[in-house]
């Protein structure tokens, strides 16, 4: 079965910043579980079935890469998945207190899954599902950040929105 990694977010929608994380996370873990839970301080553009959707084709030539819905406590998922990662994103520094108060929690909670950091490629350092969202709102060129589903996705929810 090998040593699988449980990579969590909203990916609302996913960009190509997720992407060359979960790629990249594959040189460390046989297997990668994306999993996609709420979050309670975000509202979401898509539905939940949409981003499931979305993540699934983003991956589809990966046997390697699974993706499913958690809602709960992420070690809990994690454990229930045999997992003995986590992955998360780090783009700055802004990012680092968050993520550090999560992982000394999760830690907590459960000593036995390692929270792994990975700085994204040079070229999504910058990038936020939110900031893709608002480009493409106001009809910028997001096409080379984001897969071309997506992209199309984008185009099609806000065409609606302003109908």
């Amino acid at each position: 079965m090998g040593v699988s990694a449980v990579y969590p977010g909203t990916f609302d929608p996913i960009t190509n910043g997720h992407i060359d994380l979960i790629l990249r996370s594959l040189k460390l873990f046989d297997k990668i579980i994306v999993a996609i839970g709420p979050n309670p301080k975000k509202t979401a553009l898509f539905s939940l079935e949409e981003r499931v959707s979305m993540v699934k084709e983003a991956v589809k030539g990966f046997p390697n890469i699974s993706v499913e819905v958690f809602d709960g406590l992420l070690v809990d998922f994690a454990k229930q998945r045999n997992a003995s990662g986590i992955i998360r994103g780090l783009r700055a520094i802004s990012d680092f207190e968050y993520e550090f108060q999560m992982t000394l929690m999760n830690r907590k909670l459960d000593s036995d899954i390692e929270t792994i950091f990975l700085m994204p490629s040079e070229e999504y350092s910058y990038l936020t599902s939110t900031i893709i969202k608002v480009v493409a709102s106001f009809g910028g060129d997001i096409s080379s950040l984001v897969p071309k589903h997506v992209n199309e996705m984008l185009k099609i929810k806000f065409k609606k929105k302003k109908e």
